[in-house]
């Protein structure tokens, strides 16, 4: 059986006391586009989880002496992005603890833009909306209609079972979660 390295956390303040010391830090936010131009660390740059490739993102590095960290919301995507480096084979990457909202908890430097529903948000506010409208239309109609709450219902056990979701994933890629190159 094949083991894994675990991932790696580091503190928000240590990234910063890195860079504050002229280290160039190399920080990855893999949140969408949408939730990066709200708030992001300052000097992070936006990779989405969804496109992270990597094999590439390695080849295109100076060195990879340097560790690269990955950041989030809070902590999941991050930790899968270091995942998919380590499975690559690329294992100095570091998960930043916290994600984005602990960095601006601790009052560390942060690029404000405009407000955006979270994605995290947008998944409750769906699955919520679906179940309602299954129990609803299972209640007025027909009740196959519940087919609908059950369904999303065992989408969400998936998901906190194995921490994929993928209504998440389908959210990310619509059109009110990208952001064109014009308005960044």
């Amino acid at each position: 059986m094949e083991t894994r390295a675990p991932v790696r956390t580091i503190d928000p303040v240590e990234i910063q006391k890195l860079a504050d010391t002229g280290y160039q830090v190399d920080l990855i936010d893999v949140r969408t586009p949408a939730e990066f131009r709200e708030i992001h660390a300052v000097g992070a740059r936006n990779v989405p989880l969804d496109q992270l490739d990597p094999e590439q993102m390695i080849l295109g590095r100076e060195s990879d002496i340097e560790p690269l960290y990955l950041i989030c919301r809070s902590d999941s995507r991050g930790k899968k992005a270091c995942e998919a480096f380590i499975a690559a084979g690329h294992t100095n990457v570091a998960n930043v603890a916290g994600g984005t909202v602990a960095w601006a908890d601790l009052g560390l430097p942060v690029v404000r833009g405009r407000k955006t529903v979270s994605l995290e948000r947008q998944v409750r506010i769906t699955a919520g909306s679906l179940v309602v409208i299954g129990v609803v239309l299972g209640w007025a109609l027909h009740p196959a209609w519940a087919g609908i709450a059950a369904f999303v219902g065992s989408g969400l056990v998936f998901a906190g079972v194995t921490d994929t979701c993928g209504m998440a994933m389908i959210l990310a890629k619509m059109p009110w979660n990208q952001v064109r190159a014009t308005n960044e």
